[in-house]
């Protein structure tokens, strides 16, 4: 055992590497460009990337970036965090959060029905866009049951507009002249994926980046209810769900982050040493946007075809409208 592990740690070493020397450029840029930002770049530097058809060997440490180091960085950014803060955001944006949970899925099913699209893919869309992107339908699929083409489908949809959020939030929310608080606030409960709010929250200002990290990590607790719910929904219908883990759908770097934030605000190590760690787990950030980029692949997205895309893209606009307004009502209150 102990050998294979070894096997497996070393054959991930070469697309870790290779994450880490596009990452570079990336990061310096996106201090020089911070309208850009560092994430950003490495998405596009990614995408670039994939121009070149690389060895298979490059692969397996891609795929591990895009996920564990990312899980890795998320949890040293808690070092810059206080954990009195993250209750007070997590009091404020829970509110938000109930209306764009709520739109995400009403959406899905109307535009599913309307689209006649059929089987789980609405219901895995209209998770993935209320939650945490692919995490959220990873975590759905066995419950309900959906086929491995229809995870394809959804997961495809959820990470083409996770990439286009961005590039776009940043935008608009700069367009709009929009504050630290309410830029984060609006990325953390509107873009999908975990990574995308950090990418775009971090190409915003480092304290919207802060903030949108604690929205969405708080965003990403609601997989448990709503994966409990789905089980003993989908059990009434079909036989007992075998498959059923909760200790596999809980986002357990969410308590790592947690855990970094209780030991910053308690502050029994130096400032220093928490202001390295903060800034090992951004830099980490870029390399793991950057793998996300070197798996994305446009064309291979374009044919799942267009019912999926035109069902993630009404819940996208549905959930980025609805945070929008459940924000400018709680300001005029």
């Amino acid at each position: 055992m102990k050998k294979f592990l070894q096997i497996n740690l070393l054959g991930k070493i070469p697309g870790i590497l290779l994450s880490i020397i596009i990452a570079l450029p990336a990061w310096f840029l996106g201090k020089l460009f911070p309208i850009i930002g560092g994430p950003v770049l490495g998405i596009t530097f990614g995408m670039i990337a994939t121009l070149w058809k690389r060895p298979a060997v490059f692969q397996g440490g891609i795929q591990y970036t895009s996920k564990k180091i990312l899980q890795v960085a998320i949890i040293l950014i808690g070092f810059e965090m206080n954990l009195f803060t993250i209750f007070k955001v997590g009091r404020q944006s829970l509110f938000v959060m109930i209306f764009t949970l709520s739109i995400a899925f009403i959406t899905a099913w109307l535009v599913a029905k309307a689209l006649k699209i059929q089987g789980n893919v609405g219901t895995l869309i209209g998770v993935g866009t209320a939650i945490c992107g692919g995490s959220a339908i990873a975590a759905t699929a066995p419950v309900i049951k959906a086929s491995d083409k229809e995870v394809a489908y959804s997961i495809s949809t959820i990470f083409f507009f996770n990439i286009v959020a961005v590039f776009l939030f940043p935008f608009i929310g700069h367009l709009l002249a929009m504050g630290n608080t309410g830029f984060g606030m609006w990325a953390g409960t509107a873009i999908n994926d975990t990574s995308s709010v950090v990418a775009a929250g971090y190409s915003y200002s480092n304290a919207a980046g802060n903030f949108a990290t604690i929205v969405k990590l708080t965003r990403t607790l609601m997989i448990i209810p709503v994966t409990l719910f789905l089980a003993i929904y989908t059990s009434r219908k079909k036989e007992a769900q075998q498959n059923f883990s909760f200790t596999k759908i809980f986002p357990w770097f969410v308590l790592g982050f947690v855990i970094a934030s209780i030991i910053n605000t308690t502050a029994i190590f130096p400032h220093e040493i928490m202001s390295l760690l903060s800034l090992a787990g951004k830099f980490l950030i870029v390399v793991a946007m950057t793998a996300i980029g070197l798996n994305t692949h446009i064309k291979e997205f374009l044919s799942h075809g267009i019912k999926p895309i035109l069902l993630g893209l009404a819940c996208w606009i549905a959930v980025a409208v609805m945070s929008l307004v459940v924000q400018h009502i709680m300001v005029l209150w």
